[in-house]
């Protein structure tokens, strides 16, 4: 485990990275946290970082995280910074108890490497959320908790509402399962406001690259190399892509809603084939890249759709980002990673 520490986050000298830079290309919705001690598990990661930003300065903004796989530099040079793993139970209980909103994003990074290591996932993911929700019990604070579309499994139909059937196929998807579970209990038994999103497949500018990233950071990645675009199966496939900023706005209604003690889907509606992503991704990027097929992943969804009725009509959610938007604001800011492709 890291060695825990509180510090101001330094703004420090000179331009800011290009991960840091993530935060600047997204508009951030308005919110009505103004003064409220705010936590911000996982702040270092790709989506608690975009979920900082928007509420700084104008909240009391705590991050915690270990930086296991976040980034330093993704923390708000107004917030205080924790730098601690959610298995160090002392000090995630004072900083939850410190908060009078918590946003719980930490979590094991990938269903891969939650098959790799089943129990670190369950002690990250699981375990984490039992620890954030009996602190939170004790001052009475909400919990806004990053669910996934993974505890679905293989849906029957789609699009995937709220009460269908669960049925994870990964000890990622099970412990989110239990997570989201566990908040919905803890609203029933103890009257702590919880709220549970269930994103589904997040992308944006600052999502990031590696053994583990998302299909749309692997795919960009190639295309701003020329590499073949590699898609597994015959990309008929499809996905619910969610820009990040639309998730940081299910966020923030989440954390002032009354309609607590609920999970709600966090997506479009609007899925898109794979093969058609590496299409659009491909464009964007003016690539030459060929698209190659490699075999299908054993247990691979085919298809991956959410409903968000629910959403709509008790939080007032609505996605504003079209996946042409987002794509290409996401190119924009792999380009600043790959600065060989600037010519372009």
């Amino acid at each position: 485990m890291d060695e825990c520490s509180s510090s101001r986050h330094p703004a420090g000298p000179g331009a800011e990275s290009p991960r840091s830079s993530a935060h600047d290309l997204v508009t951030y919705p308005a919110h009505e946290l103004d003064g409220t001690r705010v936590l911000v598990t996982g702040g270092a990661g790709f989506i608690g970082s975009h979920i900082a930003h928007a509420l700084t300065p104008d909240a009391d903004v705590t991050v915690y995280d270990s930086l296991a796989s976040g980034d330093r530099s993704n923390v708000p040079a107004e917030a205080m910074f924790v730098e601690a793993d959610v298995r160090d139970g002392d000090v995630l209980e004072r900083a939850v108890e410190a908060a009078d909103v918590v946003f719980h994003e930490a979590a094991m990074v990938s269903v891969a490497r939650s098959v790799e290591e089943p129990l670190a996932s369950h002690e990250v993911t699981a375990a984490s959320t039992l620890a954030v929700l009996e602190a939170a019990r004790r001052n009475d604070a909400r919990v806004v908790l990053a669910s996934s579309a993974a505890l679905y499994g293989q849906p029957e139909t789609t699009p995937i509402a709220e009460p269908a059937s669960k049925r994870p196929t990964s000890p990622y998807g099970l412990d989110k399962l239990a997570a989201d579970y566990y908040a919905r209990l803890y609203h029933d038994l103890y009257g702590l406001e919880t709220v549970a999103l269930r994103y589904f497949n997040v992308y944006g500018p600052g999502q990031p690259p590696g053994e583990y990233a998302g299909v749309i950071s692997v795919f960009a990645e190639q295309a701003l190399a020329d590499e073949p675009i590699t898609v597994e199966g015959d990309g008929a496939q499809t996905r619910d892509f969610v820009h990040v900023s639309d998730v940081v706005r299910a966020n923030l209604l989440a954390a002032t809603t009354d309609a607590v003690g609920e999970a709600y889907n966090v997506a479009t509606g609007d899925p898109i084939s794979i093969r058609r992503l590496a299409e659009r991704l491909r464009a964007l990027s003016a690539s030459e890249s060929s698209i190659v097929h490699d075999d299908a992943r054993p247990g691979d969804i085919r298809h991956s759709a959410g409903s968000i009725d629910r959403a709509r009509e008790r939080l007032d959610f609505e996605p504003t980002v079209s996946i042409s938007d987002g794509l290409a604001q996401t190119i924009e800011w792999f380009r600043a990673r790959y600065p060989r492709s600037e010519n372009r």
